[in-house]
């Protein structure tokens, strides 16, 4: 008898912000990859304020820079942790030019760029933190992903 998976997964995305669910997310979807032989994606989603702050000059390239930086070396570690490449990606939650951008269709945007199988998102935050970018998107890529999704 072969060894049958039902799920075919070769690389694994997760959006993440600077929320501890993110963090968390990212812990189960580099698990998820590691299970399947996988490779992890991490984009890190940025907010409705830094991105009209970067549109309007004002933004603190230092602030911003050291979340991303952040973000990605937590991302890497896990990954490391469980023995999966990973690759890392920035995409803006939000336009002030497009009506229907938002952190959900970024997700669902990415997903498709990197060919992703399988999505692990962040639940809403219960902290009510300026750093939960990703807090309504969970709903809305359980609603509309063509990929199976894990909300954690």
């Amino acid at each position: 008898m072969t060894d049958r998976r039902p799920l075919d997964v070769d690389r694994v995305l997760v959006p993440v912000d600077t929320s501890e669910e993110s963090t968390d997310a990212v812990a189960y979807a580099a698990t998820i990859a590691a299970k399947y032989d996988a490779a992890l994606h991490v984009v890190h989603v940025l907010g409705e304020s830094v991105v009209r702050a970067i549109e309007t000059g004002d933004v603190d390239d230092d602030r911003v820079a050291a979340d991303g930086e952040a973000i990605v070396e937590a991302a890497r570690g896990v990954a490391a942790d469980c023995d999966v490449p990973v690759s890392t990606s920035v995409a803006y939650g939000f336009s002030t030019t497009m009506k229907l951008r938002h952190p959900g269709s970024v997700v669902l945007d990415t997903a498709e760029d990197v060919g992703a199988d399988f999505l692990v998102v962040p639940r809403e935050s219960t902290a009510g933190d300026d750093g939960g970018v990703l807090a309504k998107a969970a709903e809305y890529v359980l609603l509309y992903a063509s990929q199976p999704v894990l909300s954690v």
